[in-house]
């Protein structure tokens, strides 16, 4: 009797091949991102924030308006006092921006991610896809919103403006790109560090601690230095005349193109860490 060898199948018919497109990781991070509790939260309150201090920042100085005395209504900028809930929001929706990486990091998620998609590049460019998406939608929101709330509130016989008073749009919509690259730019950050104390006390320290020790520099070093930080960027934006926030600042949207740039180079530091560092 003759024993045949039992069939083997193909090696391509043993296993999946398993490929994925851009659009099934997309839709993955997009899952992820939106069905964890504290996501729908941070952005809640980072939209309340921005309108919160707003409305305070302008009621504030509309029933004050007429004991002020005249000199001090000179220069006076609507449109910056009813952003200035930007500078408390950033700090939120850049913890987010932390979590988005760091989060699968701690809790060791991460690595079913990397075995489901191994291409890590493209896990990682769909993670700053749909954050980018959703923090830009929220950033602009809370920077337009901020700004008509502020402006109804903050009416006659107070100054207000509108969105086509000069330099007020440039204000507005740069506010909102800000919001969205500094988001951006806490991701980076967690992509390279990877555990979150460490990413959010890194963020913190860059936007605020950093500028204040640069003070103890002596002055002309500290004015070559100072237009590089995302705060002086923030401020400039943030000013209806960018060259009264300081004398070696930035343009406002050279600012930003400085800002985006730091992203863009943490972003791909990071890939490559991502690459080569065990999940």
């Amino acid at each position: 009797m003759t024993i045949t060898a039992p069939a083997t199948l193909a090696p391509e018919r043993q296993l999946p091949k398993g490929h994925y497109a851009i659009t099934d990781l997309l839709r993955s991070e997009w899952t992820k991102l939106l069905s964890v509790r504290s996501t729908m939260w941070t952005l809640g309150l980072t939209i309340f924030i921005g309108l919160g201090v707003s409305a305070i920042a302008t009621i504030e100085t509309r029933s004050h308006w007429l004991s002020q005395p005249p000199q001090s209504h000179v220069g006076f900028d609507p449109t910056s006092l009813s952003l200035t809930g930007v500078f408390i929001a950033q700090l939120i929706i850049g913890v987010l921006g932390v979590m988005v990486m760091s989060a699968e990091y701690g809790t060791g998620s991460i690595r079913a991610t990397f075995s489901a998609a191994p291409r890590r590049p493209l896990v990682l460019t769909a993670k700053v896809a749909v954050f980018g998406f959703v923090a830009l939608v929220v950033s602009m929101a809370t920077a337009f919103l901020s700004f008509f709330v502020g402006q109804a509130l903050l009416s006659a016989p107070a100054v207000h403006a509108t969105l086509s008073t000069p330099g007020a749009l440039r204000e507005v919509a740069g506010t909102g790109i800000f919001l969205f690259l500094i988001g951006l730019f806490a991701l980076s950050l967690a992509t390279i560090i990877r555990h979150t104390a460490g990413a959010i006390s890194t963020f913190v320290g860059v936007l605020l601690v950093l500028p204040t020790v640069l003070r103890a520099l002596p002055s002309s070093l500290f004015n070559a230095i100072d237009p590089y930080m995302p705060s002086r960027i923030g401020v400039t934006l943030l000013s209806l005349h960018p060259n009264q926030t300081g004398e070696t600042a930035f343009s406002p949207w050279v600012g930003l193109l400085v800002l985006g740039g730091y992203t863009v180079v943490l972003l791909i530091i990071g890939g490559v860490m991502m690459v080569r560092r065990d999940a």
